[in-house]
């Protein structure tokens, strides 16, 4: 097989969505959130055994009833610009939101990154759901989704418009000649769009990759639209091997629609596999974690975040799911969406909703090492992804998966035996853009 799997570890730390009995694991460092060490040493596993990316999530916006990492975390790029001084292949992904940072300051920090990290960089690029973040930056209301999205497209053009301020020959630092920089090749971006205003340029040069690599998460039409213009990277939602085909065959399509190669965007579907010595040993493992998190109350609080953070305690958990469908429009309409048709088609209580949604994150990767490497096979020969983002309760899972699976994946070519760059685009196999004023250079001379 000529395709090659990517993967991307994605730390949990305390516990994230769905894993609210992850903080009592003995093994788990109640500070493991906001303990750099923690992250260093999940980085520093992750690229020992070759995988493309860490990946660091965010929002901007709690309550009482959120998991328990999100309740006490680091801001993603000063975590991993301290990350970056510990590892030296692994790429560097962090989230931010386009719906609440100028351009500028999103250009200036994620390239600084990449420059500290020698080209391994990535932005996931969200437009945040959880409407309260509006209040943490004095707007009294979320935007809706249009203009969220609208503002996510523009400032990811405004941003790569930026990153290419200057050419990169453009600091010919000549002492003889008494020239630092050759002014011509710096540019001014001079952008005035719909939401954005940006004279440019940015003071800061070009890295080894050219840009950051942008990634996206997108399902509902306006994201899946954003990721066919934009997004080099996509984490998408996986599901069933149908829907994750469904999802795949149709951003790969959008791309090629929208003019772009589609091998230039890789999506990825999260993965929280469960390894065992035996398959039968692996489900009884899987059936214990599940037991370990089924808490009702953080559940309830959970399926709030897709309604805008509206708290569904108020109701009857045994009366039928409430009337909320207004809530999803400035939240995760797709997701809300999923949850409303889900209630409605089954006329299913609250308390049933809140089971179910707790039961739709089971992972498909779970059995002995090679049940596992055999899943993930079939489902990358099937074209539903291609790379797998995963997260790992903690290092005996994790060391399972790298000592027991990744063996078997590189037996079989699938996955890497090096790293075939020192860039995070060169190991996904993504070009380096070329500079916008040099290219267009280079047509007038041509």
């Amino acid at each position: 097989m000529t395709r090659k799997l990517h993967l991307a570890l994605h730390p949990y730390g305390v516990g994230g969505p769905g894993h609210h009995g992850l903080w009592k694991d003995p093994s788990i460092a109640k500070n493991a959130s906001i303990d750099i060490n923690y992250y260093i040493q999940q980085a520093q596993a992750a690229e020992h055994a070759l995988f493309d990316a860490l990946f660091i999530v965010d929002s901007q916006f709690i309550n009482a009833t959120y998991p328990s990492h999100y309740l006490n975390r680091l801001e993603p790029l000063t975590l991993l610009s301290a990350v970056a001084t510990h590892t030296k292949n692994i790429g560097l992904v962090g989230t931010a939101s386009s719906t609440y940072n100028s351009p500028f300051n999103l250009a200036r920090r994620f390239g600084s990154l990449d420059h500290i990290s020698g080209g391994r960089a990535g932005w996931n690029v969200v437009t945040s759901f959880d409407t309260g973040t509006s209040r943490n930056y004095g707007l009294e209301e979320h935007l809706d989704y249009a203009t969220r999205y609208g503002r996510a497209l523009e400032a990811v053009q405004v941003i790569r418009g930026l990153w290419d301020s200057y050419e990169d020959d453009a600091f010919p630092a000549d002492v003889e000649r008494n020239v630092f920089l050759d002014p011509a090749k710096l540019h001014a971006l001079n952008h005035v769009g719909e939401h954005f205003r940006v004279d440019g340029p940015l003071n800061l040069s070009r890295s080894p990759q050219g840009h950051p690599v942008i990634f996206q998460a997108g399902v509902s039409e306006e994201g899946r639209n954003l990721a066919a213009q934009v997004a080099e990277g996509i984490y998408a939602p996986g599901g069933s091997l149908e829907d994750a085909q469904a999802y795949y065959a149709d951003i790969k399509r959008r791309t090629a629609e929208a003019g772009r190669d589609p091998d230039h965007i890789k999506i990825f579907i999260h993965g929280g596999p469960v390894v065992g010595s035996t398959d039968e040993a692996a489900r009884q493992r899987a059936r214990e974690i599940l037991a370990e998190d089924n808490d009702f109350d953080r559940n309830v609080g959970l399926l709030g975040r897709a309604f805008g953070a509206h708290d569904f305690s108020q109701y009857d958990p045994d009366a039928p799911f409430p009337d909320v469908a207004h809530l999803a429009e400035r939240g995760g309409r797709t997701g809300a969406a999923r949850i409303i048709a889900r209630a409605e088609a089954g006329g299913l209580t609250l308390r049933q909703v809140v089971e179910t949604f707790n039961d739709h994150r089971t992972s498909p990767f779970v059995g002995a090492p090679k049940t596992v490497a055999d899943t993930i096979e079939q489902w990358f020969a099937a074209g539903t992804f291609d790379g797998i983002n995963l997260a790992f309760r903690n290092n005996a899972d994790l060391a399972l998966f790298v000592d027991g699976v990744v063996p078997l994946l590189q037996e079989r070519g699938l996955f890497r035996t090096e790293y075939e760059a020192d860039t995070l685009r060169g190991n996904l196999g993504l070009p380096i853009p070329a500079n916008r004023y040099a290219a267009d250079r280079d047509l007038v001379d041509a």
